[in-house]
């Protein structure tokens, strides 16, 4: 083959990486800085939401679904953002998750709010409806004053802030990557993409460790 067309197929192919490359770029974004991990050494995967967001409570099932086959490698968590006028559904969240209810509960606040169009941000509404479910309300407020609650409040604060988040859902993996609706395409798609990212996470551990100096022996 004469070296202009050797040229030409070289520079065709590289163009097809450099363009596979930016479409795999538009599902995901990179965070910046890098927010560091708990320290598990599992790939660690945040999802952030609000029960008051449609697009979430559209997600749910989609979380559900993933979560049946979640890698063994991996540690999920959910974090109830904070931003603007989020806070109250949080502390619910936490209320509950709090009072070991949050297995139990989870989808049915979603659903409240979503489904059947209660308004749990407010308190007395609130009340009534936990009572109507099976949970006394003077517990949960006992628990909703806690310093367990309030805690776990001011990590969510403090993450929502740090990982810069203004809309949900969104997920993040490892604290570098992350990836929504309007990143992947579609709801449907965030959880493939996750994958992906998950599997990027996976491949930069690995060389992580295999570029890591060996620790002397005495």
């Amino acid at each position: 083959m004469k070296l202009s067309k050797l040229l030409a197929l070289a520079a065709a192919t590289l163009g097809l990486a450099a363009f596979t490359a930016a479409a795999q770029q538009q599902n995901y974004a990179k965070l910046e800085p890098q927010q560091p991990t708990d320290g598990s050494g599992k790939i660690e995967v945040i999802e952030f939401f609000w029960y008051g967001c449609p697009h979430c409570y559209a997600l749910e099932p989609n979380v559900s679904a993933w979560l049946k086959n979640a890698p063994k490698d991996v540690v999920f968590k959910r974090v109830p953002a904070t931003t603007g006028g989020w806070e109250e559904l949080a502390r619910v969240y936490y209320t509950l998750e709090a009072m070991n209810l949050l297995d139990q509960y989870h989808q049915k606040v979603f659903d409240a709010v979503h489904k059947d169009h209660v308004n749990l941000g407010n308190k007395k509404i609130r009340e009534d409806w936990l009572a109507k479910n099976g949970v006394d309300p003077i517990k949960y407020a006992e628990t909703e004053k806690s310093f367990t609650v309030a805690t776990k409040l001011q990590r969510s604060k403090q993450l929502t802030y740090a990982y810069k988040v203004d809309s949900v859902p969104r997920v993040f993996v490892n604290g570098k990557y992350y990836t929504g609706a309007e990143l992947a395409g579609s709801q449907a798609n965030i959880f493939p993409v996750v994958d992906q990212l998950i599997a990027m996470a996976r491949r930069e551990t690995k060389t992580s460790s295999a570029g890591a100096a060996p620790v002397a022996q005495r």
